[in-house]
């Protein structure tokens, strides 16, 4: 069955009431994920360039995949909240794109277009062949590389159209690997933060990244937030006699 539309042809499940809309929401979205790249790119001035820039990404794309996954749990909580759900369409999409460039970044500046040096190996000359250095690195960059790519699956699905093609339930289906998403960016981000950058790694260790903490407690509220959200719903239900 597809799904309801309003008067003016938006999708109710989507929250969306005209064109005209969702293009004030993209925009007034990817203002925002440029004005949160610079933030974080001014905050971190004694940071290498190329890792500035791609961390800058990578942050200001987490900030919008929190919102994201955050909403939907914080309006089960509290009603008012249900008023900007639509918004997290654009955030999606804008995560999946803000990402993006997060991991072109990393591909171009870091791995060098090397999938071997992706994947945490590096030539060592002495020894005539790659050598694994970085142990956890190649499956931290697996853990981004299989949630872009859902994101990206995502964000292409993210129309009205595809809820008419998919139909409610598949569409919800597919959209709830959005979890999968953040708890898989929750992993990659935790490595890099916590784990890759220690005493013991082979270059200079740069500065620690002022975000790390807000970052845990943000990948810590949500499933407290999800938590919090089943038990009101069961409670209500049981009140109901549902």
């Amino acid at each position: 069955m597809p799904p309801h539309r309003s008067p003016k042809g938006g999708n109710l499940l989507l929250g969306i009431r005209s064109r005209g809309t969702i293009a004030r929401r993209h925009f007034a979205a990817a203002v925002g994920s440029l004005l949160l790249v610079y933030a974080f790119w001014l905050s971190r001035p004694e940071w290498d360039p190329e890792m500035r820039l791609w961390r800058a990404f990578g942050d200001a794309a987490f900030v919008y995949l929190f919102l994201t996954v955050a909403l939907g749990a914080t309006a089960r909580l509290l009603p008012i909240f249900q008023r900007v759900l639509p918004w997290r369409r654009e955030l999606g999409v804008w995560f999946a794109l803000t990402g993006l460039v997060h991991g072109y970044l990393v591909w171009d500046g870091w791995a060098r277009w090397n999938v071997l040096r992706l994947l945490g190996y590096e030539f060592v000359a002495e020894l005539g062949r790659n050598v694994r250095l970085d142990p956890g690195f190649g499956l931290a960059n697996l853990m981004g590389i299989v949630a872009l790519v859902l994101a990206l699956v995502l964000a292409a699905t993210s129309s009205d159209r595809a809820v008419d093609l998919l139909g409610i339930a598949g569409w919800k289906w597919l959209h709830s690997f959005t979890y999968v998403i953040f708890y898989l960016v929750a992993l990659h981000g935790v490595y890099f933060l916590f784990i890759h950058y220690t005493l013991s790694w082979h270059r200079p260790v740069p500065p620690p990244n002022w975000f790390r903490f807000y970052f845990l407690a943000m990948v810590l509220l949500v499933p407290a937030l999800q938590t919090a959200a089943f038990i009101r719903t069961v409670m209500v239900r049981r009140r109901s006699g549902m």
